[in-house]
């Protein structure tokens, strides 16, 4: 519909965040109903309602054609194309790595450094690697968190301490790996290269988790611990794997193709491959275990056939190891390329959403509303990392915060002069790391549950988590390789 002036009439801003209110309105349900099942379905479909929300109002009230809503879709899609099939080959390295013994032998020297005096800094460091390797602060506090909170317990650490280190440690790997699947996320949805954003994400990231492993550090000098106890968590590991230095290479040759800018997809298909050959040599017996071919278990060595389909199945199914252990045969199962499904279908339900609201006008609408009220870098880093804390707040997911805060700032960012990248860090910065320090958030409740300690117990021990949003602003304050195109260096 147009004006007397012949423009375009596009929906007021209180219409355009009806879309918004109602998606919030059904993920609050579904949050409340799928607990933490909703990102196997519901969360997408509730994206999907969204979606005929916007289209309905915009076609009905506005006349708006159907074809401008396919175009904008058509658009988006083709925008995460290659997100998609990052996020396919992560589920593939993720499940070579662990199956070839290189996670398992990080965890196994990781845990060979604790000791009380320095108890919390290597907790928080210990978690970091590892999530890091696994692209998971998820699995990292699912299997490895639950075994330091019972040793922390043991040392006489309060288990709010423990919990504090294990998280900061693990969502500090997890938002700085390339395999992990909310980095991808974030990357994409504000249409930066995936290793360019890593790389800026460290300007606040690395500052965040220096302040918290001095703050660890000290309070592990100055803690009084009993006894020290017997940690037989590696021990298991090296019973199940070959564990060995030599399997660090890959890491090693994978953090070269980083720095050396190698296109993101290119550096995780040759990462599996390396660990899909480390596999066949070094853990021969794990990857006979994999296949499970009849009548194959009580043949000696590893045959083509036993071979083949251990290593395919690493790459894109399920693999469960049972060692005896079942903290370690949580951490030690994987779910390939088919676990990375729910993120691609997530992607795809969120694309759906941004295009129907770009095609109505109503991000446009939403846009200009932020373009009047936001001036200036500061105040535009300040209420991206607001509305991710915000949005986390309200959807009870970090999924669907960064994509919805991307969305919202993505054009204010470009009109404004920025770099996509700094739209991606300031997001990752808040709607990635504070989800967590949420009770409600499906990440808040999740790892209350699995550590056994309530989220506001461990909140004030987080100390990246509420430090990385205000170091984010901070930076924007001193302009440190913030760019704007307008403006003269």
């Amino acid at each position: 519909m147009k004006n007397f002036s012949g423009e375009e009439r596009i929906p007021s801003a209180i219409v355009s965040a009806l879309p918004f209110i109602a998606l919030v309105a059904i993920l609050v349900i579904v949050i409340r109903v799928f607990k933490t099942d909703a990102l196997a379905g519901a969360s997408q479909v509730a994206l999907f309602f969204a979606s005929g929300t916007a289209i309905a109002i915009s076609m009905i009230f506005y006349k708006v054609p159907w074809k401008k809503f396919e175009q904008g879709i058509v658009d988006n899609l083709s925008s995460v194309a290659t997100s998609v099939i990052i996020l396919l080959l992560i589920g593939a390295v993720a499940g070579s790595w662990m199956i070839s013994g290189i996670v398992p032998t990080m965890i196994y020297y990781g845990i060979k450094i604790l000791a009380p005096e320095i108890f919390l800094l290597a907790t928080c460091v210990i978690c970091a690697v590892i999530s890091l390797m696994t692209g998971s602060s998820w699995t990292t506090i699912a299997t490895v968190g639950v075994a330091l909170v019972g040793i922390g317990t043991a040392l006489g650490f309060s288990p709010g301490w423990t919990a504090g280190a294990i998280i900061s440690g693990a969502y500090f790997g997890d938002k700085l790996s390339p395999l992990s699947d909310t980095t991808v996320l974030a990357s994409s949805a504000a249409g930066t290269p995936l290793f360019s954003h890593i790389r800026y994400m460290m300007i606040t990231t690395v500052p965040s988790m220096a302040i918290s492993l001095v703050i660890f550090l000290i309070a592990s000098l100055l803690h009084e611990s009993p006894d020290a106890v017997s940690i037989d968590f590696a021990d298991d590991l090296k019973g199940t794997f070959n564990i060995s230095p030599w399997l660090l290479i890959v890491p090693v040759l994978t953090g070269v193709l980083i720095a050396k800018k190698t296109p993101a997809i290119v550096t995780l298909f040759l990462s599996s491959v390396m660990a899909g050959i480390l596999a066949l040599f070094a853990q021969p017996d794990i990857l006979k275990e994999v296949a499970a071919v009849p009548g194959a278990q009580e043949l000696e060595g590893l045959s083509f056939v036993e071979g083949f389909k251990g290593l395919f199945t690493t790459y894109y199914g399920s693999t469960a190891i049972e060692t005896g252990n079942a903290a370690i045969d949580n951490l030690i199962s994987t779910k390939g390329m088919t676990g990375m499904l729910n993120t691609v279908y997530l992607i795809l339900s969120a694309v759906i959403f941004g295009g129907a609201m770009v095609g109505s006008g109503m991000m446009q609408s939403l846009t200009n509303v932020l373009i009047r009220v936001i001036r200036g870098r500061v105040p535009l880093v300040a209420s991206t990392a607001a509305t991710g804390v915000f949005a986390n707040m309200v959807t009870g997911d970090q999924y669907i915060s960064i994509l919805l805060t991307s969305n919202l700032y993505k054009k204010l960012y470009e009109d404004r002069g920025y770099e996509s990248r700094l739209l991606s860090r300031s997001v990752e910065d808040s709607a990635t790391i504070f989800s967590v320090l949420i009770p409600w958030n499906s990440c808040g409740m999740t790892q209350a549950t699995v550590l056994k300690v309530p989220t506001l117990d461990y909140f004030p021990y987080c100390f990246f988590n509420w430090i990385s949003p205000l170091m984010s602003i901070f930076v924007a304050i001193t302009g440190y390789k913030i760019v704007n195109r307008f403006k003269k260096a």
